[in-house]
């Protein structure tokens, strides 16, 4: 038994599998509320590939580097969300398998193993329940009128197509005047001199621009 488990570990490419499916369900649980139950399984993993390859003073520092790592990740996630701390983080793992690996060729398995474990674990997000990760980079929820939200103000949605008059030279950005009320607008790129007639051809939000008429 102990030959043969000395025997697997000869192989060069058995680092990409470990790494793989160590990073696949610890990045996996950063994602997805598994409950531990994915954390276990990828700690596990790590484990087993740090321990086989490192004697133990070097086993725990290199363990421990390859978690800060994960731990900068999840900051990032759930605070910074700016995704600087997640490339570091990503580079300390990459780091502790590369050097942890018996040689070079089985470190660029192992770095491999990472990154392909660290990608397909965005798999669970289409199957499993997803944690609130990276929410100020990424808005999930559509913001719409049903919902409630609104990026025109109701008071300015009711000007498009109303015709006004300039109150000053548009260059682009001036003033017109729509039924005795004022308001700042904006050509659409054109001078458009004072007095002249225009028409409102988009809002967007309070942002009004118009065009001269015909």
């Amino acid at each position: 038994m102990e030959v043969w488990k000395i025997e697997i570990f000869s192989y060069n490419w058995i680092g990409f599998v470990i790494t793989g499916l160590g990073t696949l369900f610890l990045i996996g649980e950063v994602l997805t509320n598994m409950r531990g139950f994915f954390a276990l399984l990828g700690i596990g993993f790590i484990t087993v590939y740090f321990s086989v390859y490192l004697e133990t003073s070097s086993f725990i520092i290199m363990l421990i580097i390859y978690f800060v790592g994960l731990v900068l990740i999840i900051i990032d996630g759930k605070l910074v969300n700016d995704g600087t701390l997640a490339t570091i983080g990503l580079g300390s793992m990459l780091t502790a398998v590369a050097l942890a690996a018996p040689n070079f060729f089985a470190g660029m398995y192992a770095v491999m193993g990472v990154l392909v474990g660290a990608i397909t674990s965005l798999l669970f997000l289409k199957v499993f329940k997803r944690r609130d990760m990276w929410s100020k980079i990424t808005l999930v929820d559509r913001l719409t009128k049903e919902e409630g939200y609104s990026s025109m103000n109701s008071s300015y949605e009711g000007l498009l197509n109303e015709e006004g008059e300039t109150l000053n030279d548009l260059r682009p950005v001036g003033t017109i005047r729509i039924k005795n009320k004022d308001y700042s607008a904006v050509s659409n790129g054109q001078w458009i001199s004072k007095g002249t007639s225009v028409k409102v051809v988009h809002v967007d939000g309070t942002r009004i621009q118009v065009e001269k008429m015909k």
